[in-house]
């Protein structure tokens, strides 16, 4: 007795392919998704099995479509974490210090698996985004957002879908913490050099494929901000206790 093998129907093969594109990052959150022609085009395929697969996408709640603007991927986890939380999460006095504590293991962990599984293409991308900090101006916010693009072009690197996602979610909270902790270290040229030095060394040990070393590049950086936030807060009490006397004298 032989048994019939039911043939995948063309529609469903073609949601399979969108969501691993979603899941590997081809296809980013927040993205648009190319015209339904380019797409038929590049996977061969009629533009109705196309459509088909789209709305599958749509109705497990991966992508939603724009009245006009088109198709997009859907951003779980933003719309998790939302804008009040970030801020709120931002104004907490421990705030800082909490995000550097879940940074050393986001970031280590990111920059270990980059150096064991990074492509050439990847370590060019890193060495890329290491060089456009340097580039930037005094402007904090942009050296902010170049410095997170750094982080985040290592997360890619690592080719782990959960961790990158998950960092990807998390940008607004993880630039601003980079941007809280810059408008108080860089008041210092010292600390400011020592800061571009400890991710120059995390970038080589990633490109040069040493995880280990990669690692505690990243988690000897993390506590190195953590110890120059702690002693320029130490500095501005002694500072206003100062200013208290002198007031009162």
């Amino acid at each position: 007795m032989s048994l019939k093998v039911k043939a995948a129907k063309l529609s469903d093969v073609i949601l399979a392919q969108l969501e691993n594109m979603i899941l590997e990052g081809s296809l980013a959150p927040g993205e648009k998704l190319p015209p339904e022609r380019e797409l038929a085009k590049q996977f061969e395929v009629s533009r109705p099995s196309l459509r088909e697969a789209i709305q599958k996408l749509e109705a497990k709640g991966l992508v939603t479509r724009r009245q006009g603007g088109g198709t997009f991927v859907k951003n779980q986890l933003e719309e998790g974490l939302s804008d009040p939380l970030f801020e709120l999460i931002s104004k907490h006095p421990e705030s800082q210090f909490d995000l550097l504590e879940f940074r050393h293991a986001l970031e280590g962990i990111a920059a270990y698996y980059a150096a064991l599984r990074g492509t050439q293409n990847d370590f060019v991308k890193v060495k890329h985004s290491f060089e456009k900090i340097a580039q930037v101006s005094d402007d904090l916010s942009a050296k902010a957002k170049a410095i997170n693009a750094f982080h985040f072009c290592i997360a890619e690197a690592s080719h782990n879908v959960v961790l990158l996602h998950l960092v990807r979610g998390m940008q607004a909270l993880l630039e601003q913490n980079v941007l809280q902790n810059l408008q108080v270290l860089m008041k210092k040229t010292a600390v400011s050099q020592q800061l571009a030095q400890h991710r120059k060394v995390l970038m080589d040990a990633v490109i040069e494929g040493r995880p280990e070393e990669a690692r505690l590049a990243s988690n000897a950086h993390l506590a190195f901000i953590e110890e120059a936030l702690l002693e320029a807060t130490k500095e501005h009490s002694r500072i206003e206790r100062s200013l208290r006397r002198t007031r009162a004298q």
